[in-house]
């Protein structure tokens, strides 16, 4: 074959296949599904606590707290440490955690299954409480670097805790306590509104909400 034939057969070759696309790493803030779903267990919770519903009747938040809150979170989390945000994968693994817990918990000594005598009820709710105060003072300490708006979440959420076990290791109980631990429960849940508002303005293209130094740098 000549020089020329060769060079036009060339020419008229298929280009080669260009590669198959890959799809690119998620993106995106998780806090924009981990918040609001934070809220909405806060306040189903919070309003519960304060009497919206009668005392007796305290399960009327699990609906919210076993579904939303707590699948939600959980998604948050893997979305958050698929991004490498190890901190804020923490955190929503923790607060998922706990709003789980929480349901099970109500859940379980209502319906006995974990075969809690009665009289061993309020122990077994101390326990709780306490274990989840200490997680949640040690996220607090933990989270000193992030801005102030966050570690009032958290601070809250450890005054919420510590109210409600004080109402609980009372003979009898508390409800003063109880519907206080509430009341700090929709303050937490008012600043978890305030994130999410300073989420989806950057996400929208606004700017960013004042949240204040950091405790510790």
């Amino acid at each position: 074959m000549s020089a020329d034939a060769s060079a036009a057969s060339t020419l008229h070759e298929e280009p080669p296949a260009a590669p198959a696309a890959t799809p690119g790493p998620l993106t995106g803030d998780p806090a924009a599904l981990g918040l609001p779903c934070f809220i909405a267990g806060s306040v189903s919770l919070g309003l519960a606590l304060v009497g919206v519903v009668p005392a007796a009747a305290i399960g009327a938040a699990i609906p919210i707290i076993l579904t939303a809150t707590s699948i939600g979170l959980f998604l948050a989390t893997i979305w958050a440490a698929s991004l490498g945000q190890t901190a804020v994968a923490s955190v929503f693994g923790i607060f998922g955690g706990f709003w789980l817990s929480y349901a099970v918990l109500v859940l379980g000594l209502t319906h006995n299954w974990f075969g809690v005598a009665l009289t061993s009820i309020r122990s077994t709710t101390e326990l709780f409480l306490i274990a989840w105060l200490v997680v949640m003072v040690m996220l607090t300490i933990a989270t000193l670097r992030l801005p102030m708006a966050y570690t009032g979440i958290f601070v809250l959420v450890d005054v919420a805790l510590l109210l409600l076990f004080l109402s609980v290791v009372q003979i009898p109980a508390s409800t003063g306590l109880s519907r206080a631990g509430g009341y700090v429960a929709l303050g937490f849940a008012a600043i978890g509104v305030y994130l999410y508002v300073h989420t989806v303005s950057i996400a929208t293209g606004g700017r960013a909400m004042p949240l204040g130094r950091p405790a510790m740098r």
